[in-house]
């Protein structure tokens, strides 16, 4: 069975000491979505609001996401991020806004942790783009999708409800 690695011997929280291990190139995939009450749809398909295009502060709250990660998760180690693509769809009939977030760069830790930092931080640029309209959204549920290097290379995770393959 893993062992946590965020535990010292005594149970206490540290942070991985990743010197030993090997620089790869990184990358990781993360997806979420927002459900929408129909006045927040409505503003949604509209595309726009009191507070201009929800969906292109979505996409810069995920970036300002992705590149925070390690401010706001206390063991995470700051990464040296080399690209970040932030993708959207809006389904109009699930009345669900899902965003998607893909992050690579070269070291000597994952980068999971920014992927999904990123979509949950972009879903909520959206929710406060929308709140004007309506507090009727539903956050989440937020997966990774895809993992690439390090020891354990390609870690897939199929969501079957998510638009978007692994």
């Amino acid at each position: 069975m893993a062992e946590l690695t965020h535990l010292d011997p005594e149970g206490r929280p540290r942070m991985v000491d990743v010197s030993g291990k090997a620089v790869t190139r990184r990358r990781a995939v993360a997806a979420g979505c927002l459900e929408l009450d129909e006045a927040a749809a409505e503003a949604l398909t509209r595309g726009g609001g009191p507070k201009g295009d929800p969906w292109s502060v979505a996409r810069i709250a995920a970036v300002g996401g992705v590149k925070r990660a390690a401010d706001f998760i206390p063991l995470a180690h700051p990464l040296a991020i080399e690209a970040v693509d932030v993708d959207h769809l809006w389904e109009p009939a699930s009345r669900r806004a899902w965003l998607r977030v893909a992050v690579s760069c070269e070291g000597r830790t994952g980068i999971e942790m920014e992927a999904l930092a990123g979509v949950t931080t972009g879903l909520l640029g959206l929710y406060d783009m929308l709140k004007a309209v309506s507090h009727g959204m539903t956050l989440g549920p937020v997966q990774l999708l895809r993992k690439e290097g390090g020891r354990r290379g390609t870690i897939l995770m199929p969501w079957k409800a998510c638009p978007w393959e692994p």
